[in-house]
């Protein structure tokens, strides 16, 4: 009878404990969940970020909001606020996941995951489409996780027959899981 009520009490625990098949899937993006600030710089200068990661529609997304703000230059008297909206997804078809991105200035890209270190500390994602920027143009998103609250995103832009050129970098600091 104890052995018996034991086990009834123990099942609970043990399968509150086990990882689900849906959070497998998604452990080389659990790092990113929560909210974060840093700074960074890109074409329109230096800017501070504020980006949030969450898991929406019962864990089949991350979404990614971000939003970027730059102070005035002598290139940009009035300064610039820049804002996106993302989704990681996995596409079940190709076994890979990917990255969408709607820019606040019309540009939607769509990314494919090109590869994961082995450590799962670099993941980096290839554009597959653009719109709304000249043919032949490339893309690619870089995210060095340097520590449990610490990660890198560098953006890089390749016109058409051209190497890939950093077009932003940011590091950021997670403020709340």
């Amino acid at each position: 009878m104890r052995t018996l009520l034991l086990c009834l009490f123990l099942i609970p625990v043990i399968l509150l404990g086990q990882t689900t098949k849906k959070d497998s899937l998604w452990l080389p993006f659990k790092p990113f969940i929560g909210q974060w600030v840093g700074e960074g710089s890109d074409q329109s200068g230096k800017g501070t970020y504020e980006r949030t990661y969450q898991f929406i529609r019962n864990k089949d997304l991350i979404e990614i909001k971000n939003k970027s703000i730059y102070q005035p230059t002598d290139k940009n008297p009035k300064g610039e606020v820049h804002e996106d909206i993302g989704y990681f997804s996995y596409d079940k078809k190709m076994k890979k996941f990917k990255l969408r991105q709607y820019q606040i200035e019309s540009f939607v890209s769509e990314f494919v995951l090109d590869s994961i270190s082995a450590d799962k500390k670099t993941i980096v994602f290839v554009a597959v489409g653009i719109e709304d920027v000249p043919r032949g143009f490339r893309a690619k998103e870089t995210y060095r996780l340097i520590g449990e609250n610490e990660i890198e995103d560098i953006f890089e832009l390749a016109e058409p027959d051209k190497e890939f050129e950093v077009y932003s970098r940011v590091k950021l600091i997670r403020q709340k899981k």
